[in-house]
């Protein structure tokens, strides 16, 4: 089972964003769930959305302790939140910024967990672009998509295409795929820079 944790705040998409990602697995056949967890319901409160996807028939209901996948939407919680907590060793990191690890301060992140399964995107940028608001969730899916090959770029696009209808849906898929391309060329340069 694939368990995913989204971080960000009240009002970033982040609860959007584990549905979105749960109707991206059903449409590749597989089980999926997504719930949230709310501590404070005003914009700007820390939120966590959660997802799971398997197999097999999901029958687990409580918050994901251990992911496998943690999906960060906002850099300010990484200083004021312990997202980092319960992240298996051979555990994802996608987040949206444009700064790398060590400019965010978080380089022991670096040296626990794999490399090349760490990445930063500037999502919220590329939503500005394309939505003009930094709302970084469908950014951040396509991100996901190629940061991990667990869930296809164009299952992403459906998935949003369900969510969300006509020019909103289309400038959210052209953000999924502006950031699945730079996700690419990251992992790509950071797999040249590891041969060399």
């Amino acid at each position: 089972m694939l368990q995913i944790r989204i971080h960000g705040r009240g009002g970033q998409g982040v609860v959007t964003a584990a549905e979105m990602l749960s109707l991206a697995a059903f449409e590749q056949g597989r089980f999926a769930q997504a719930f949230p967890s709310f501590g404070s319901e005003r914009t700007g409160a820390p939120v966590v959305a959660f997802c799971r996807i398997d197999d097999r028939e999901i029958r687990l209901r409580e918050p994901i302790q251990a992911p496998d996948v943690l999906i960060i939407q906002d850099p300010t919680l990484l200083h004021q939140v312990d997202v980092f907590q319960g992240l298996k060793p051979e555990g994802y990191v996608l987040i949206n910024s444009k700064r790398s690890f060590d400019e965010l301060g978080i380089q022991d992140v670096l040296r626990r967990f794999r490399r090349e399964r760490l990445v930063t995107v500037p999502a919220g940028e590329i939503a500005m672009k394309h939505l003009r608001r930094p709302l970084p969730n469908a950014a951040l899916l396509g991100g996901f998509a190629a940061l991990s090959g667990l869930v296809a770029l164009e299952s992403v696009a459906s998935a949003i295409r369900h969510k969300f209808k006509g020019a909103v849906a289309e400038a959210n898929v052209t953000a999924a795929r502006e950031a699945f391309t730079c996700v690419q060329r990251e992992l790509e340069e950071l797999n040249h820079a590891r041969a060399n």
